[in-house]
């Protein structure tokens, strides 16, 4: 998706007004804003949310299982927070216990299950499609982790910081989300200080 329609993405949801408008929020900023797999972001608990010091700050946090088992923390946009927290205040007051009390997984049906990936899937298009984006029938959850990941190499994010970012073992794994990787332009001999303008 383009920017502009990530935003429309987020508007709509916004704007929902099922019964799950909350916790749909929360998800569909998660994969937009984190470039979360979908197994990633179901297989996350209550407990995994947490906040932890970075160099300059305290962040709040998800930690989340990647592929392969392999466990990352990762920081959440002040946005995806305040989502996350207005889902799982709306859960406790259903339960009828205080939010610290809340368990099992961070994304729940409205039995308390796990969710599962078609579930996910169907909220990606239904939103899209609400949202009066075009492609929204050929759209799912990766469609959100993919915008994520090629946003943050257009804005100019160190391709280093963008493959921790995804998750990704190998950086060529990231630069195929690089949507200006064959832009002339960006040749580093074009830049000013570099060898070729010097000799």
């Amino acid at each position: 998706m383009t920017r502009d329609e990530a935003v429309a993405l987020l508007d709509a949801v916004d704007r929902s007004r099922g019964p799950q408008r909350r916790r749909n929020a929360a998800m569909l900023r998660l994969l937009l804003h984190n470039a979360l797999r979908v197994d990633e972001l179901l297989r996350a608990d209550v407990i995994d949310l947490g906040r932890h010091p970075g160099r300059e700050d305290v962040h709040d946090t998800l930690t989340i299982r990647r592929k392969g088992g392999r466990r990352a923390r990762i920081a959440l946009a002040p946005r995806t927070v305040e989502s996350v927290h207005r889902y799982l205040e709306h859960r406790a007051a259903v339960e009828d216990c205080d939010q610290t009390e809340l368990a099992g997984p961070l994304f729940a049906s409205r039995t308390g299950l796990r969710l599962t990936p078609k579930a996910v899937w169907v909220l990606v298009r239904r939103t899209a499609r609400e949202a009066a984006i075009e492609s929204w029938a050929k759209l799912s959850p990766h469609s959100l982790r993919h915008t994520a990941i090629t946003l943050a190499l257009d804005a100019g994010a160190p391709l280093r910081d963008v493959q921790d970012f995804a998750g990704h073992r190998d950086a060529r794994t990231t630069r195929r989300y690089d949507r200006a990787r064959e832009d002339l332009d960006r040749s580093p001999h074009l830049r000013p200080n570099q060898v070729a303008d010097t000799h």
